[in-house]
């Protein structure tokens, strides 16, 4: 192909995943309540970790790797569970907890093969289903205007967070292909330029923010390490294994490349190194972005050359912070009504997993109603454990960590564990009798 081709195509995979890319440090700086300048930095390390991870997994070689076109990005299903630890412990906790689930990845890799078979859809469904319910509530403040804001709820905010959602839906119903995919792109720009109409816009970050700036290690500060924290996070990067272990396949049947343990074990290193690298430079967990399989399959070009591009694009953009800084004005409400729709997705990706589950069986409806049922009580009465014994709490002081937990555990006790051992009580009762 031509340079131009390959730079036409790479820009393509940017777009297609820049908005989720951008998104996730704009709700978790939001949430955290972040400054406007350490945002700016927030997305920028993003943005250059996103490309850093793209190319450490698209350069295949004996350590780490899986040498197929795919992009990474930072994981939504981190979204949720780094607000809790930020607020709960601080951000030093956060990036802690990410460095140490990064070492985990990195560390076990070769042993997560075995693994997976302890997270089939009924636990990653149930997990990702619960993560994305507990967020819905963030979308919605941002839509009234964002937490503690002087204006929260006023009319033009409302009209503002909704006429940005109606817009993404319009996209989503009229347009089909590479418009649909940056369909909530879309959305936050004209909302934003709208929002700027309406006097809703600081400009400042953008005039205040450097041209170039390099990562800084530790920028947040010295991580600390928390096990509740951990826990949860290792528990993310698990699902988000799963996940790029179905990407990994697809993209492998469409390169018409048969898979080896090696290769997984070497796909799986080279996500624990970019988790890993993530925690250090405060950015994110990374994972493989499924919307570009699409963009893939749809041109049909499945050379590296095109990823490496992408790769090199996202390491520019992180570079230059004045870019990072555009996307930080864009108005809470603005961000909320996307939220609405990015949230919604996290839920349908839960349900669409569960789908694959068989619900003729009461085993699983139980397994489901129960972890779900666990994870969201938890997060709605935070102190139903006070009172348990720390090592108890462990599992109980987060949502996330409790659903997944009793999806893991039932899952084990009702498809893991022989029939027999589990009817033995029964055996017993008919012998007595």
């Amino acid at each position: 192909m031509s340079p131009m081709k390959t730079f036409s195509l790479g820009l393509q995979h940017v777009l297609a995943m820049y908005g989720g890319a951008i998104i996730v440090p704009l709700i978790v700086g939001g949430a955290l309540g972040l400054t406007s300048e350490q945002l700016t930095y927030l997305v920028s390390i993003d943005l250059l970790m996103c490309g850093i991870a793209t190319l450490l997994q698209v350069w295949k070689n004996r350590f780490f790797g899986i040498g197929l076109p795919v992009v990474l990005g930072c994981t939504f299903t981190a979204v949720g569970p780094m607000i809790a630890i930020g607020n709960q412990y601080g951000i030093s906790a956060v990036y802690g907890a990410i460095i140490a689930a990064g070492a985990f990845v990195f560390l076990f890799a070769k042993y997560f093969g075995k693994l997976v078979k302890f997270f089939p859809p009924i636990v990653t469904g149930s997990v990702v289903t619960v993560i994305g319910v507990t967020l819905i509530p963030v979308a919605m403040n941002n839509m009234a205007g964002g937490q503690g804001a002087k204006d929260f709820g006023d009319l033009s905010n409302i009209a503002l967070s909704f006429g940005g959602l109606f817009f993404i839906i319009f996209l989503y119903r009229f347009f089909k292909g590479f418009i649909r995919s940056v369909a909530i792109l879309i959305g936050m720009v004209v909302g934003t330029i709208v929002a700027a109409w309406m006097g809703k816009v600081d400009f400042s970050a953008v005039s205040e923010a450097s041209w170039i700036h390099l990562p800084k290690l530790f920028y947040f500060g010295v991580p600390t390490f928390q096990i509740t924290s951990i826990l949860t996070m290792i528990l993310v990067a698990a699902v988000s294994i799963v996940e790029s272990t179905g990407v990994y396949f697809a993209l492998s049947d469409i390169c018409e490349r048969k898979l080896e343990e090696k290769d997984l074990a070497n796909g799986y290193r080279a996500e624990g190194l970019a988790i890993l690298l993530g925690g250090l430079l405060n950015a994110f967990p990374y994972t493989t972005y499924s919307q570009n399989v699409g963009l893939v399959q749809l041109s049909g070009v499945k050379t590296r050359n095109v990823i490496y591009v992408v790769g090199t694009m996202l390491v520019v953009l992180g570079l230059v912070p004045k870019i990072a800084a555009m996307t930080t004005i864009i108005p809470a409400p603005v961000l909320g009504g996307a939220m609405v729709a990015m949230f919604g997705m996290v839920v349908a990706y839960g349900i669409k997993m569960l789908s694959r589950v068989e619900f003729a069986s009461q085993e699983n409806l139980l397994i489901i109603a129960c972890s779900i049922g666990m994870g969201l009580g938890v997060t709605v009465v935070p102190d139903l454990f006070a009172k348990m014994p720390a090592s108890i709490r462990i599992l109980t002081d987060n949502g996330i960590v409790a659903g997944s937990v009793t999806a893991i555990v039932l899952n084990v006790f009702f498809h893991m564990i022989p029939n027999k051992v589990r009817q033995m009580p029964a055996v017993n009762e008919q012998k007595v009798s």
